[in-house]
């Protein structure tokens, strides 16, 4: 599953006419050994990032995973605030209208109940071009902007491998949404819409580039990509496991979430040893193909 994701988002773009290479692969053998998934140290041989800047800068339709790479591409130093782009009253009617989205979903209505709430003009709604996606957006945004501060705290990742830090960085951010979820289908609609769907997919990227961060990721090369990707799905894949389960706390979205995680880590795994196989088998037929050409030389 994760090979599929990957070959079709790395490896072609579709220029108009045609289909063309946008990264070259390395041997697998040299793409593992760089891999946060792997536990070798070997050197790696493939330049950094070999996207062409022109691509997603000149065109209106590029990928969506390019325009979620380029808030990975952000340094994370320079970012500002998720929490920023809001200020003063809109800030407050945003922050009020969550309160509402229960009864009246992720709606117009709940953002004029935020506003009488705070005691402002219920015309301030007027402000926002995209009504309840900027309700959804400010959500999100202030979701993350919570998990940074718990990343930045320190206290809860200290001494963990990567592979339980990620685990307990997503579940903490899916955490946040339970209270919303029996109206977080309405909130991933909103997300999908094509007005929002770059908004929606810039937001995820900025997520997991802080969570592959957190568990001391420091990639450039061809990794960058292929890490967030799959991180990427690990996330969407249990947060639509979650609207459906029925389990006391959500146990079984966890144990999803748990079972994702290792696969994705144990995926490494599988390939290493493919690769030895391959090297072991290409190795010993070479010795016989050795020796047989040095018994006909005898002759």
């Amino acid at each position: 599953m994760y090979r599929t994701v990957v070959n079709r988002i790395l490896l072609t773009k579709n220029t108009g006419g045609g289909r063309r290479c946008l990264l070259r692969f390395p041997d697998l053998r040299t793409a593992v050994s760089s891999s946060r998934f792997s536990t070798t140290t070997e050197p790696q041989t493939f330049p950094n990032r070999p996207l062409n800047p022109a691509d997603s800068s000149t065109s209106s339709s590029s990928t969506s995973f390019q325009t979620s790479s380029a808030a990975g591409d952000i340094p994370r130093q320079e970012r500002k605030n998720p929490r920023a782009e809001y200020q003063g009253e809109q800030a407050r009617v945003l922050q009020a209208s969550l309160r509402h989205v229960l009864r009246l979903g992720w709606s117009e209505e709940a953002m004029i109940a935020g506003a009488k709430e705070v005691g402002i003009s219920p015309s301030i709604v007027g402000s926002f071009p995209r009504k309840e996606a900027a309700l959804v957006e400010f959500f999100m945004d202030d979701c993350l902007q919570r998990l940074i501060d718990r990343i930045d705290s320190g206290e809860e990742l200290q001494d963990l491998i990567p592979s339980q830090c990620i685990y307990k960085l997503v579940r903490f951010r899916l955490e946040m949404q339970a209270p919303y979820i029996s109206k977080w289908p309405q909130a991933l609609s909103i997300q999908a819409h094509p007005l929002n769907v770059s908004t929606s997919f810039k937001q995820r990227a900025m997520l997991v580039d802080e969570i592959w961060h957190a568990a001391g990721d420091e990639a450039s090369d061809l990794d960058w990509y292929v890490k967030r990707t799959v991180l990427g799905g690990i996330y969407s894949t249990t947060e639509i496991y979650m609207l459906t389960d029925r389990s006391s706390e959500f146990r079984d979205t966890w144990l999803f979430l748990d079972n994702r995680v290792k696969d994705a880590f144990d995926l490494k795994k599988t390939i290493q040893e493919a690769t030895y196989l391959a090297e072991a088998v290409g190795a010993g037929m070479g010795s016989s193909l050795q020796g047989f050409v040095g018994k006909v030389i005898q002759r």
